[in-house]
């Protein structure tokens, strides 16, 4: 009898604390405004570790690991969280073993304190890639969605062909604009600067959305359209001429800023 009520207790102990910890995991995800993916997203980072990602770095004598600089945090990336502020940090990225072509990728950033040498005195930088290809340096052939302060939403064309629409006056992004064409074989870098800027102060969340159909790509931040990257193309050694630019992999970008990203999802787009 007295062995049975132990068992009881024991029982009721161990279910209490197991409910106990999955409230408080609960409850961590809402303070942290984590959330599942819905219908056919799929979750990049799953939260507990960058198993889907590779690492590199512009410093090819950096010995540190990966979570050094992509850190993990109560289903956070936080990145460059652990290093001093104004320390000298090399510039790095994770990027997606898989490659893709039309989907939705949505995120949501916001900007940490810290700022890092050689960046320490700009504004904070970082910036999504896709349509990465080729070699794995920093920053790969790509097309850049620049997240950076005020100017969320720039398109820089890294070693690739991108046209987008530009106001004539202004030269900023507009659905209205002139259509014009930067970038190409042998450039490396060439910038569209973004539409109004939507981002929110300092310390608070931005959504970012980037919808990708093969060769065009549309930013939209905080639920505004910002930008659109038309016609993207990649030089093609065998053909010897640009070629359509439809697939590729992501990267996010450690870039001398403290920021914050999470809730990274993709839905596959037919």
């Amino acid at each position: 009898m007295r062995n049975n009520i132990f068992l009881v207790v024991f029982f009721i102990v161990f279910f209490s604390c197991k409910q106990k910890g999955t409230s408080l995991k609960e409850e961590v995800k809402e303070e942290m405004g984590i959330k599942e993916p819905s219908g056919g997203q799929l979750a990049l980072f799953n939260g507990t570790n960058l198993d889907n990602w590779y690492f590199t770095t512009r410093d090819t004598t950096y010995s540190g690991n990966i979570t050094d600089i992509f850190a993990l945090e109560n289903g956070l990336i936080h990145v460059l969280g652990k290093p001093d502020d104004l320390s000298t940090q090399t510039f790095a990225g994770i990027t997606t073993r898989e490659s893709y072509s039309n989907y939705r990728l949505t995120l949501d950033y916001k900007w940490g304190e810290k700022k890092f040498k050689p960046r320490h005195e700009f504004v904070r930088d970082a910036g999504v890639l896709f349509h990465v290809h080729g070699d794995d340096t920093v920053w790969p052939k790509s097309v850049e969605c620049q997240i950076q302060e005020g100017d969320t939403g720039d398109i820089w064309a890294i070693g690739t062909q991108v046209t987008s629409t530009v106001n004539p006056v202004i030269r900023n992004y507009s659905p209205e604009g002139d259509s014009i064409t930067r970038g190409g074989e042998g450039i490396r870098f060439s910038r569209f600067h973004r539409g109004y800027d939507w981002e929110r102060p300092h310390g608070q969340w931005n959504h970012l959305e980037i919808v990708v159909k093969g060769k065009d790509a549309k930013y939209s931040l905080n639920g505004y359209v910002v930008n659109e990257a038309l016609d993207m193309k990649y030089w093609d050694e065998e053909t010897g001429q640009m070629e359509p630019l439809t697939e590729g992999k992501i990267l996010l970008q450690a870039e001398g800023a403290e920021i914050y990203y999470r809730n990274i999802f993709l839905e596959l787009l037919e």
